[in-house]
């Protein structure tokens, strides 16, 4: 019989605060991309636009995300205007947001950044079907991680959404990626992410079920020690000077229903799969 421990048990310390001297880290002082996770996703770049193939679940909880990223839009004392948007999608891989982002009525542009050559290839061949993703200056894939790109000098340069989806939990080193990614976003603009709680559940269901047991992602795409709780964001944003003040932080669970797909649920976050957005202060620079 194996005896499961509680939720605040193996959520354990903080793992944005704590040493990360225990994981095999591959990330150079200078950059948090590993080598391993690049070379995981690159076996899977073929299969990145298959519906039925290794990325299903991306496919199914895409709608979500501009759901997710449309409430805080409209959160208050600083709802923000929803036109003439500027993306950096980080992390992009295959380009699913980015290229559902690029199509909106009010995306002005979109950034996509990936450091798989591989992925971000098929990414580049899949938009070649669109035309309006043609346009220039719509949609630009750049084969880079947020080290490489050059901090924004000029308020034009900085966007209205810095999106991190399914990103952070691959991250040896999660507290100064976060903080590589704060130049990019201008005032009142939000960083938008997706991930995964660290507790039981989380391990009963995307490593044990979903990986082992049903194979709906491929073996190893998840390590267990890497997810990072909601509160552990908050702590660290909180810590940040400018950001997620007067009500500029939200974050919403979501579980996957077999046969229903993907809903948001208020409080799954403390299980599993959440979303959770923060707002660069509009007084901010």
């Amino acid at each position: 019989m194996v005896m499961l421990a509680s939720p605040e048990a193996l959520r354990g310390s903080s793992r944005l605060f704590r040493p990360l001297s225990h994981l095999r880290s591959y990330a150079t002082s200078t950059s948090s991309v590993n080598p391993t996770e690049v070379s995981h996703f690159n076996a899977l770049a073929s299969t990145w636009w298959d519906p039925y193939g290794s990325s299903r679940l991306l496919h199914l909880m895409n709608p979500l995300r501009h759901e997710f990223i449309s409430s805080c839009h409209a959160l208050k004392p600083h709802s923000s205007p929803q036109r003439n948007l500027r993306y950096l999608d980080v992390g992009c891989g295959g380009g699913i947001f980015a290229e559902s982002a690029a199509r909106l009525p009010d995306t002005a542009t979109v950034t996509a950044i990936d450091p798989s050559a591989d992925v971000i290839e098929v990414a580049r061949q899949h938009a070649r079907r669109d035309p309006l993703l043609q346009q220039p200056g719509r949609l630009t894939y750049l084969n880079k991680g947020t080290e490489d790109l050059d901090v924004p000098g000029q308020l034009e340069e900085q966007y209205d959404v810095v999106t991190l989806f399914e990103v952070i939990e691959h991250i040896n080193t999660p507290a100064p990626f976060l903080k590589t990614c704060l130049p990019f976003v201008k005032p009142g603009g939000w960083i938008i992410l997706s991930t995964i709680a660290r507790t039981w559940t989380s391990w009963l269901t995307t490593k044990v079920v979903a990986e082992d047991v049903v194979g709906l992602v491929p073996k190893g795409t998840h390590a267990w020690s890497k997810y990072i709780n909601a509160d552990e964001l908050e702590k660290f944003f909180g810590a940040q000077r400018g950001w997620g003040i007067n009500g500029g932080m939200k974050t919403m669970g979501c579980f996957y229903v077999p046969g229903l797909g993907w809903r948001m649920v208020a409080g799954g976050e403390q299980w599993g799969n959440y979303f959770f957005g923060v707002r660069k202060d509009p007084e901010s620079r």
